[in-house]
């Protein structure tokens, strides 16, 4: 359901890690680009939405003030959306690039 409201909102490329072998704290890694602040927040925004239709709400949210670099903490489900100069920068795909790559589409559906 994340990875379909941000890609219903125009987000960019939008990966979907699993990290459960590799980290104990949660299994997902939900990785997505907008571009500019507004639509980083925006992005952000409709998942919230959509995840609080089916019960759920992040446990931790941080940099939603800036639009840099924004996480929501699901438990299981971790999304980090960043504006494109700042993801380049951390890098998470490289950074974790053990995890599997899932694909988006499939996880979309099952939700």
């Amino acid at each position: 359901m994340a990875a379909a409201a941000i890609e219903d909102k125009k987000g960019l490329d939008v990966v979907l890690l699993d990290v459960s072998r590799l980290v104990v704290v949660t299994d997902l890694f939900l990785i997505a680009t907008g571009t500019s602040a507004r639509h980083v927040k925006t992005l952000v925004e409709e998942v919230e939405e959509r995840l609080k239709r089916v019960g759920r709400r992040p446990l931790r949210r941080e940099g939603t003030e800036y639009g840099k670099w924004v996480l929501l903490d699901y438990g299981d489900l971790v999304v980090h959306v960043f504006d494109a100069e700042t993801r380049e920068y951390y890098d998470l795909e490289r950074l974790w690039g053990d995890a599997p790559r899932l694909e988006v589409e499939s996880a979309a559906a099952e939700a």
